[in-house]
């Protein structure tokens, strides 16, 4: 049976037609897709039902091209193009609306199937005076709205009764579900505390953003001002009140930052030995210099929307080749795949003018430990142990649930007790043991805190923060 669907946090998007091997690949963020998407075809005058109807066809389309794999599954690197011929017309430089935007963040993630149905349904449509087609025809919608149809009866007129419209769908990788109530002054609950604990994160980005504490799950004046502070920023309506679309936009914002800050931590993790080109990498290789490359690649691809970013997985598959075609293609390089002196060379360039520019790399400065290299268990004696147990430790001063782990280097029962309890608290598998996951999650939750909560060390009242 399939998995059910989920809102990709990314697409990737050929401007131009399948076979157009001139055209480039783009990624962006799946909101910023029907973003632009919208504000390319529609009119920010129509009647908000009509904009709302086009916005659930838009979303529903591109999904249905992105469960069937319909261009991946023919060996193309990308989910959907960006030619009207084929697609939406999709434009990078598009100018996006302010009413367009609004519903876009309200509804990226509702989309229509049929009933019985779990693929998203594809709902082709046409804008109905230049082009006509058997879909939606967008300014007949506009007549629909006026005539007081609302966005579900104007597509059912269009693809039968018999859809229904999924709300509020996940959004992948690690963007949380909006919880379904709006969060406002008042407010108490884990939900509450997630969104204090990613404003503060991002906080140390965006300055202007206030610091909340304490971090109590509940919704103090605080946090509104804070909440108040992101949307503005980020031209959300600057209400104070997290609702579904501040509530995704907190959630994209805090997971760019995350993964900039982990990529740091994990790509400097290798030897000297790898930097230096060794010998021509193609695919089925597989080693430490292969993952320095995927490492490398992920950390330009952060920064480089045309790079597509690798898995690190240390064997150089079909996402590796396509990843380094895209490079190569960026760089003026033989789109061949395959990693010769030239494109390593220019790889590593750009890696380390990312990763030693202070501007870009925020981040650098965080003093987490990288993960040894060698799982710890009960009965392991070392300074990796002690580190782990001043993570665990300071942890425990948000979530006390999570037991504290006294930092004697020596993994006893109690520190057992306390991996365990994170493992439980954020998803991971039961192990009790410290492997590479279980240590990262455990340093980015550790630096989650630490650095997003204190600007400067020793900020927190009462505590002393080596």
């Amino acid at each position: 049976m399939p998995a059910e669907p989920f809102i990709p946090e990314h697409i990737t998007v050929h401007l131009g037609a399948p076979d157009d091997k001139t055209a480039k690949n783009v990624t962006v963020s799946f909101p910023e897709y029907v973003k632009i998407v919208a504000s390319g075809e529609l009119s920010p005058n129509w009647p908000l039902n009509a904009i709302r109807a086009n916005i659930y066809a838009i979303v529903s389309y591109a999904l249905n091209r992105i469960y069937t794999d319909f261009y991946r599954s023919k060996g193309y690197n990308f989910d959907i193009t960006g030619s009207a011929q084929h697609d939406h017309a999709f434009n990078p430089n598009q100018t996006i609306y302010e009413p367009v935007s609004m519903l876009a963040d309200e509804l990226f993630n509702d989309y229509a199937v049929r009933q019985g149905s779990i693929t998203p349904l594809f709902t082709t449509y046409c804008d109905g005076i230049n082009v006509k087609c058997k879909g939606l025809s967008q300014w007949e919608t506009v007549s629909l709205a006026q005539d007081g149809f609302v966005p579900y009866e104007i597509l059912t007129y269009y693809f039968g009764d018999n859809i229904n419209l999924v709300k509020n769908a996940p959004v992948k990788p690690n963007i949380l579900i909006f919880p379904g109530t709006p969060l406002t002054t008042g407010a108490e609950g884990n939900d509450v505390k997630t969104i204090q604990i990613m404003l503060n994160r991002i906080s140390s980005v965006y300055t202007d953003i206030p610091k909340i504490y304490p971090v109590d799950a509940a919704f103090s004046n605080e946090t509104e001002s804070a909440v108040r502070a992101f949307q503005k920023i980020f031209a959300l309506p600057p209400k104070g009140i997290v609702d579904k679309a501040t509530w995704y936009k907190i959630n994209y914002i805090y997971n760019d930052i995350r993964k900039f800050a982990l990529l740091n931590l994990k790509a400097i993790s290798h030897s000297p030995a790898s930097i230096q080109f060794l010998k021509e990498i193609k695919f089925g290789d597989s080693g430490e210099q292969v993952r320095f490359l995927q490492q490398m690649l992920s950390i330009i691809a952060a920064y480089y929307d045309d790079v597509s970013a690798p898995e690190i997985t240390g064997d150089y598959n079909q996402d590796t080749a396509d990843s380094v075609m895209s490079f190569q293609n960026v760089y003026g390089l033989p789109q061949t795949g395959v990693v010769d002196s030239r494109t390593w060379n220019d790889i590593y360039r750009a890696y380390a003018g990312i990763v030693n520019n202070p501007k870009t790399t925020p981040y650098k400065g965080i003093s987490i430990v990288l993960y040894p290299g060698t799982v710890l268990s009960e009965g392991t004696t070392n300074e990796y142990v002690r580190k782990i147990q001043e993570y665990l430790t300071f942890i425990h001063r948000t979530y006390s649930n999570i037991p504290t782990a006294t930092t004697t280097g020596y993994f006893g029962p109690i520190t057992r007790s306390s991996v365990s309890a994170f493992q439980k608290q954020f998803g991971l598998p039961q192990t009790g043991s410290v492997g590479s996951d279980t240590w990262y999650a455990i340093a980015e939750k550790y630096a989650d805190l630490k650095y997003g909560v204190f600007k400067q060390p020793g900020q927190y009242p009462g505590y002393v923060i080596k």
